[in-house]
């Protein structure tokens, strides 16, 4: 629901309003299903046209092409709430915001028109196509190419990993325009992934966020119009970075709805698992376990707000965004293993919501730039590099 369509029917948008809803849609629909969604690793493509049907995805975009047109702190406060549902829901919903922001930042109306709003209704499905088997970290080193021909391009290269390869309709891809102009000469097109030349190889089986489905894209000499463009020819490695900054907040923000959810799982199961003829709760190694959480929770939620307000407020967030991200992400994988040790033997146990959320943690310390690059980029900021 759009804002404008909100007021006229006096429906509360407040970031408040749009938590409490999207934790009542966690509740009441992703969470019933996570386990069920994690053991056949399949795409919910229903329930991703219920977030659509909400307004949970293109949460900052512009109103008039769709989005709800809200602030990065409410994407934040979505994101978390949808991942302590389940962190794949949350995924799709942070690769549809990039999206949505690629192209309303840089797209023609043609391409916004032609994709934007179908997606957002999770009617089409997107792909956003970087990482190469030598270009992951270092995206400068991306082998993939698009030659002009005539008024258009062809494509050749592959990527891998990719966030709904297996099932996307169209990817956003990264490919190398100028082999001479180092990070200027690298361009992103619209690539429809039912044209000739596109295939698709095998669904990857991941450790976690099995839901979110990922695989390989190849492009052999694939043929596109000129207006496959997105923004100016050359600009494509500036435009990807541009968006990195509300990615990591986003992620940021799941590691914290990761860690919401371990904290609830293991002070329920504190509380009525019993031992030596007490709740476990009562022994002052688990309270500390279950203080940890709690406090590295809130400094991560506190850390994620912060930097989404900069961004509000038009100020830099390079910093920020890599510290939140950083931070929430080493504690939700920390925490998540803390919930399993809480939970003893039984959460080692396939089908425990702990044990999911551990392996759901993970690749938040890897994903949208790894912790370690994430140091480098505050120790460079620190140090005025």
């Amino acid at each position: 629901m759009s804002r404008s369509a909100a007021a006229a029917a006096d429906v509360d948008l407040s970031l408040a309003a749009i938590r409490e809803t999207t934790r009542g849609f966690a509740d009441g629909r992703i969470r019933p299903l996570a386990a069920e969604l994690d053991e056949h690793e399949s795409f919910p493509a229903e329930l991703y046209r219920e977030c659509g049907a909400l307004g949970l995805f293109g949460i900052t975009v512009p109103e008039a092409h769709g989005g709800l047109g809200a602030d990065v702190r409410t994407y934040a406060a979505v994101m978390e709430e949808l991942a302590r549902g389940y962190a794949s829901v949350a995924d799709q919903c942070g690769l549809v915001e990039l999206i949505g922001t690629l192209f309303t930042g840089h797209g023609t109306p043609g391409q916004i028109a032609q994709y934007l709003p179908a997606t957002l209704r999770a009617d089409r499905r997107c792909a956003y196509a970087l990482t190469e088997a030598e270009s992951g970290s270092d995206l400068a080193s991306l082998k993939t190419t698009a030659v002009p021909d005539g008024k258009g391009w062809r494509l050749t290269g592959q990527k891998l990993w990719i966030h709904n390869a297996p099932v996307a309709d169209y990817a956003l891809v990264l490919a190398r325009t100028d082999p001479e102009a180092g990070r200027r000469g690298m361009s992103i097109f619209v690539v429809d992934l039912d044209a000739k030349g596109c295939t698709r190889g095998r669904k990857e089986h991941k450790m976690g966020q099995r839901a979110s489905q990922v695989g390989p894209l190849f492009f052999d000499d694939v043929k596109l119009p000129e207006t496959a463009l997105l923004g100016a020819p050359g600009r494509g490695f500036h435009i990807m970075m541009s968006v990195l900054e509300k990615g990591r907040i986003g992620i940021g923000a799941l590691a914290v709805g990761i860690l919401q959810n371990a904290l609830e799982e293991s002070v329920a199961y504190a509380r009525t698992r019993r031992q030596f003829g007490k709740a476990i709760a009562e022994f002052q190694a688990v309270q500390w376990m279950l203080a940890d959480m709690a406090k590295d929770t809130l400094a991560a939620r506190l850390l994620v707000d912060a930097a989404a307000a900069r961004m509000d407020r038009g100020e830099k967030a390079t910093m920020e965004a890599s510290i939140a991200k950083c931070f929430a992400s080493d504690a939700a994988v920390a925490h998540t293993q803390n919930a399993v040790q809480v939970h003893g033997g039984s959460g080692y146990i396939r089908g425990v919501t702990v044990e999911r959320l551990y392996r759901d943690a993970k690749i938040t310390q890897i994903y949208e730039g790894t912790n370690q690059i994430q140091r480098m980029i505050i120790a460079r900021q620190l140090l005025g590099g």
